[in-house]
């Protein structure tokens, strides 16, 4: 998960190489990266039904073999198209199938009782690929050029795939490997009518649109686009990169510091603090000065709230609709987040363009995460109450 991601979040420090070297603007590389995200999204909903026909080790050296072809291949690329193909459709594809809801379905099916401290510790892993070697690809980038960042990404995905081949154990297709069947929503109750159920209750499209805000805000808007944000003020590449890799450690600690939480207390107050949090420090960030020890403060206090709102969403998903259906139903609800990271970057790059800047794509972030965190006290459930899958509404 960690690999993949990595590859996933790369191209936040290679925008400004690439727009140097091709004359493509930050929009045409924006679009690229949409179609990655929208990607992403969508094989997080087939990556369940693939391991239980193909088995997990199958799934995930194909996966790591789709994210090394679609880097090794981008190492000749010339062409807008060619970024599009290789980084948009082959990551995207081939990351998505490693994506969240592997994670959720080892938390909730084998640590039900610790399952939001376990989510926070695999959703660490997921969030903190991409900012912990940010820094590395930054000082690659600089030193050897674009490409040289991206051979090393290429060497971290084969070093993943020998680590998958060595480490996780050859399945049957189909075979139950104690995780439960992932691409049935509980005993002989197709997919297709579990979702339906979820569709007509309002806590799963709250769900859904403020966990698309959560991504337009982190993986669309920050992770993208923070790097040529702060170049756009003077700031260089590298320390830029480093700022968001001091987000790395924080995240993982944010993460698992909310798991722990969500054990304990009201997911819908949780994720209400955080979002709003996370809205205010959006708004505030364009009007600093961007010195280091400001850029620093937002990193560490962005950093502890990056992934903080995936453990109390998986457990609020988990108390309203049951565990036998909660792999199902997160696997929309983080294709929606997928689809807010993609307009976010979509949407961003254009902005900058038109206005030669990124301030109107910051506070509307910010604005749309304090929407989602006024929406969320509707969610209020006890972390203890075991409501356990009935929709209170």
């Amino acid at each position: 998960m960690l690999a993949t991601a990595a590859a996933i979040g790369a191209p936040g420090v290679l925008i400004i190489p690439l727009s140097q070297e091709f004359g493509w603007s930050t929009a045409s590389i924006s679009s690229a990266l949409a179609v990655r995200s929208v990607l992403f999204g969508l094989m997080g909903l087939a990556a369940a039904p693939l391991m239980n026909a193909l088995g997990l080790r199958r799934v995930m050296l194909a996966a790591l073999l789709l994210v090394g072809t679609g880097l090794l291949a981008s190492l000749a690329m010339t062409r807008i198209w060619h970024l599009v193909l290789l980084w948009g459709a082959l990551i995207g594809i081939g990351s998505g199938a490693t994506a969240l809801v592997l994670g959720a379905t080892v938390a909730t099916r084998c640590f039900p009782r610790r399952s939001g401290f376990v989510m926070g510790v695999l959703g660490a892993g997921a969030a903190a690929g991409p900012l912990v070697v940010l820094p590395a690809i930054s000082a690659l980038a600089e030193a050897g050029g674009w490409r040289a960042a991206v051979f090393a990404l290429v060497v971290l995905a084969a070093l993943a795939a020998v680590a998958v081949l060595v480490l996780v154990p050859e399945e049957s297709g189909g075979a139950d490997d104690g995780l439960g069947r992932i691409g049935r929503s509980g005993g002989n109750e197709p997919a297709a009518i579990a979702l339906h159920g979820a569709a007509r209750s309002g806590i799963f499209w709250v769900l859904l649109g403020t966990f698309a805000i959560c991504g337009a805000a982190t993986s669309g808007l920050v992770q993208t686009h923070f790097v040529p944000f702060c170049a756009d003020y003077g700031l260089s590449s590298f320390r830029a990169a480093n700022v968001l890799a001091l987000m790395g450690p924080l995240a993982v600690l944010g993460s698992l510091g909310a798991g722990w939480l969500s054990d304990r207390f009201d997911g819908g107050w949780l994720l209400f603090w955080f979002y709003g949090l996370r809205g205010l420090s959006l708004l505030c960030l364009p009007f600093t000065d961007f010195s280091l020890t400001a850029l620093a403060v937002f990193g560490m206090f962005y950093g502890l709230d990056w992934i903080a709102t995936v453990p109390p969403t998986v457990k609020l998903i988990v108390l309203r609709f049951g565990r036998e259906r909660a792999t199902l139903i997160l696997g929309w609800i983080f294709a929606g987040h997928q689809f807010g990271a993609a307009a976010a970057v979509f949407a961003a790059g254009h902005l900058r363009d038109a206005s030669a800047g990124y301030l109107p794509a910051f506070l509307v972030a910010g604005v749309l995460c304090l929407f989602a965190a006024a929406a969320l006290p509707v969610l209020s459930v006890p972390a203890g109450s075991g409501l356990g899958g009935r929709d209170r509404t």
